[in-house]
Formats: C-alpha cells, structure tokens, sequence
C-alpha cells in the first residue's frame, strides 16, 4: 500500500502534549484527516478530552472530518481555545 507524507501543524494543548510546533507524518493513501487527530490521541491518551471538539483544516481551509488527505497537505488541529 502507497503513503502519503503530510505536515501537521500543532497548537494550544496539542503542541503542549508533543513539545513542537509541528511533525511530518506518515499515513496510508486514502487517510482521512480524522485519522491523524486519532493518532496523536492515541500517542498521547491526555488530549483523548479533545476528541469531539477539535476541527481540522488542510491547506488553510476548513474540512470535515471525513475529508481524504493527500501528499503533500498541511494539516492542522484546531482544538477549542480560550482567554481574552
């Protein structure tokens, strides 16, 4: 099976989880952008709070979650943000 390499950008409690502002993930053709919040849930099982809330963005556009991936997308995790 083909892999596609894509770029996850990382904010609030998810760069807090991982200590970077962004990684470079492997995932099978055919990944839906759901699949790469799953994945860093399931790295790190303290963001699993995040599951429902969080919404995704690749290329600078929001996406559901079903959206397919493709080499080469900038993917980011937007989870719920508060202050003011």
């Amino acid at each position: 099976m083909s892999t596609i390499t894509i770029t996850v950008k990382l904010f609030a409690a998810y760069q807090e989880a991982y200590g970077v502002p962004e990684l470079l993930l492997e995932f099978p053709e055919s990944t839906p952008v759901a699949a790469v919040r799953d994945r860093l849930i399931a790295e790190h099982p303290q963001l699993s709070q995040l599951r429902d809330i969080t919404r995704f963005g690749v290329n600078l556009q929001f996406v559901e979650p079903e959206t397919i991936l493709n080499n080469g997308d900038e993917v980011v995790l937007i989870p719920p943000v508060s202050g003011g």
